[in-house]
């Protein structure tokens, strides 16, 4: 196969292939960073206080890092969908071209101010001078996300989403492994030093990325530039500068609202900092050392916590990142039957992975952190109420992949800054208070991702809409995910008796999904159309047919 075969074959991908593709890309991935937080988290030296360092630092480098590049693979795959579409290759090739340089620039300016402001940023803001260790190894990363951004758009906007895929399975690959192997390497050092030494393979798994998205498109490049070359219309109908107003136009509105996300958690770290040391002081002793370790270890539970509950929340992410070039290109081709179609059953399949996922993690909330916590399992009732943010959440992004699709980018901005705005007074109020303390912080971030789901949901539904019966969509998902869940508890009751912690969670949990699943097709939730729109779902009809759970 030729490279200009091999592009069209990319180009033609399915939205569910390319579903599927990110889905699987995005759960090995949460895997992965899940197994080397597990691994450094119980490590001598480390625990839920160098994961405090480990996460504070890190939520100041996502909060820059989404300044430069995270809308960024959103517009760019808008915007080369929509003249894909209309055949305008030409133009889609000069919005990389034009994106690639401006955000490389943005990206090294932002490396460069984190660099020399770790210090600033570190002791006076967060009021943990030893984070800047951690902020100083992540600054150089800035640049090559923000580059590798918008590589990863314009192929999404071609139709395929494995350049996203493949790069990102192979960042937390070797984030993984590195991270591991730093951080042991570091044993016996201070948490901070630990922290920083587990981050510095961020920057440098990054690079690996980057050097396969740079190989990916160099080897396409001919191919591509040939297309444009081919094009019957060959006026350039957009100049540069209207091109860059048309970028940043969508860039500003789409990286606000990723921004106000990062700004969310951003909040937990600054008032978790801060207000967990004023709701303790005089109840605390060892003066402000000991607060700032205090302070560190909640923020470290509450980290891990999130950690778990955005390992199934990354496949219903798939959809989003699906959706947007997907919606857009329909829309192109005033196809709107087509978008309806796949934005409903986005929503449809979100619920029937997060429901049962939010159930099994709140029952067994804390034989979960036992397991894979062992010198650092606290934590359960922050995983419970972090369950319910996770369903929300789901359709959320749902619901703002299906808006950006539109073009319609400052609906989830406007909604998640009145959310932000909310979560901050809340977490203040609520995190300030010792007896609630960072329970609060969970308690705010359900208010703030469910007012923002409320307005989003709203607006598209003036847009699109959202056909969702509430027997099969809602009733039937619930139905099943309570009757695992008390499966799964029995299970995990009666296995407890005879067995260890970890093999009783584990095989309740398989004994769970099994049971999800079967439940799922003997109520028959999916109907032959939801089956036939999943991969491989003619093939999966015909087995349901022949064992006669399924009948014409």
């Amino acid at each position: 196969m030729d490279k200009a075969e091999r592009l069209k074959k990319e180009k033609n991908t399915s939205f569910m292939k390319n579903v599927l593709m990110l889905m699987v890309a995005q759960f090995v991935i949460k895997i992965l960073g899940f197994i080397y937080r597990l691994v450094i988290i119980n490590f001598e030296g480390f625990g839920d206080v160098g994961n405090g360092y480990y996460n504070a630092g890190y939520q100041v480098y996502s909060l820059l890092l989404t300044i430069s590049s995270m809308g960024i693979p959103f517009v760019i795959s808008k915007l080369v969908s929509e003249r894909i579409a209309v055949g305008d290759s030409k133009a889609a090739y000069k919005i990389f071209k034009i994106s690639l340089k401006v955000f490389t620039i943005i990206g090294a300016i932002l490396s460069l101010g984190l660099f020399f402001g770790a210090e600033v940023i570190s002791t006076y803001i967060l009021k943990v001078p030893d984070v800047k260790y951690t902020l100083k190894v992540l600054a150089p990363a800035i640049t090559l996300v923000a580059s590798s951004a918008v590589l990863r758009g314009y192929f999404s906007g071609l139709g395929t989403l494995k350049a996203t895929s493949v790069s990102q399975t192979l960042e937390q690959l070797f984030n993984c492994i590195l991270t591991v192997c730093f951080v042991y390497m570091t044993i016996g050092k201070d948490s901070a030093i630990m922290a920083a030494a587990g981050n510095v393979s961020t920057t440098l798994a990054i690079v690996i990325s980057f050097t396969y998205l740079l190989i990916f498109y160099k080897t396409r490049k001919k191919a591509i530039i040939e297309e444009c070359n081919n094009q019957q219309v060959q006026e350039e109908l957009e100049t540069t500068k209207d091109l860059i107003k048309t970028i940043f136009a969508l860039a500003i509105p789409m990286t606000l609202g990723s921004l106000i996300s990062v700004v969310s958690s951003t909040i937990d770290i600054v008032t978790i900092t801060n207000c967990i040391q004023k709701a303790f002081t005089g109840i605390i002793e060892g003066g402000k050392e000991a607060l700032e370790t205090e302070a560190m270890r909640l923020s470290g539970i509450l980290s891990k916590v999130e950690t778990i509950i955005h390992m199934p929340l990354s496949v219903t992410a798939a959809f989003c990142t699906a959706l947007i070039p997907s919606i857009s290109s329909s829309a192109a081709k005033q196809d709107f039957d087509t978008a309806e179609k796949r934005l409903n059953f986005s929503l449809f399949a979100t619920i029937l992975i997060l429901a049962p996922a939010a159930v099994g993690l709140s029952i067994l909330a804390k034989p979960i952190l036992q397991m894979i916590y062992p010198t650092a399992s606290e934590g359960a009732t922050l995983l419970i109420l972090s369950s319910i943010t996770m369903i929300i959440l789901g359709i959320e992004y749902v619901i703002n992949g299906g808006l950006y699709g539109l073009g319609k980018v400052y609906i989830p901005a406007i909604a998640l800054t009145i959310g932000a705005v909310i979560k901050l007074v809340l977490n203040i109020i609520l995190v300030s208070n010792p007896k609630i303390n960072i329970y609060g912080a969970a308690i705010s971030t359900i208010v703030c991702q469910l007012i923002a789901f409320v307005l989003t949901w709203i607006n598209l539904n003036k847009y699109i809409k959202i056909k969702l019966k509430f027997s099969k969509h809602i009733f039937k998902p619930a139905f099943s995910a309570i009757l695992m869940g008390i499966i799964t508890k029995l299970s995990y009751n009666l296995l407890l008796t005879k067995t260890g912690n970890s093999i009783s969670t584990i095989c309740s949990i398989a004994i769970g999904v099994i049971s999800y699943l079967l439940i799922i097709l003997f109520t028959k939730a999916l109907s032959r159309e939801d089956i036939l729109m999943i991969p491989f779902g003619k093939k999966i009809y015909g087995v349901l047919l022949k064992t006669g759970i399924y009948k014409e």
